[in-house]
């Protein structure tokens, strides 16, 4: 009994004795300096505009060529090849993105892909191929998802069989 209360004893006075160096109003490494206040400029008052009549300017696109602009860019794409395409890719259409992968792997209508973190058709892409200027991907069915042409040193731009703007990018 006597070594417990011995134990009590000292442990209250390592406590007593750290509440007096690290107390409250006693900072364990020093004050930090005072910053100086942020400067206050003139507040300005007004009406807003209405909705769409305002200065800023339009979004920027993000969904690619036109299908107007596509044609032309179809007529003037370069040549891509099977080895430039292998590897991932962002793919974006309908608003949303995931990543794709590209193997040269042989499979049902032409190389392996798959799909990551898709959502919508996209999802379903497992094949893929090149045939001249233009990047193909597939289903699982052989059902083509895409036709896209390069645009730019790691983009391609296309439509889905649907229609719908549709992009690969790294």
């Amino acid at each position: 009994m006597r070594n417990v209360c011995t134990v009590i004893a000292l442990s209250a006075l390592v406590a007593l004795a750290g509440c007096q160096r690290f107390g409250p109003g006693r900072p364990l490494f020093g004050q930090p300096a005072p910053i100086s206040p942020a400067p206050v400029g003139g507040v300005q008052s007004g009406d807003l505009a209405a909705p769409g009549e305002g200065q800023f300017p339009d979004a920027p696109r993000t969904e690619g060529p036109t299908p107007e602009e596509l044609q032309t860019v179809a007529a003037n794409a370069p040549e891509v090849t099977r080895d430039s395409m292998v590897g991932r890719w962002t793919i974006s259409t309908g608003g949303s993105s995931c990543d794709v992968f590209l193997a040269l792997t042989k499979w049902t209508g032409g190389y392996r892909a798959a799909s990551r973190g898709c959502a919508d058709q996209a999802s379903l892409i497992s094949a893929w191929d090149v045939q001249g200027k233009q990047v193909l991907l597939s289903d699982s069915s052989g059902n083509q998802f895409a036709r896209l042409y390069k645009t730019g040193d790691k983009r391609f731009d296309g439509t889905t069989g649907s229609g719908q703007p549709v992009s690969l990018t790294r």
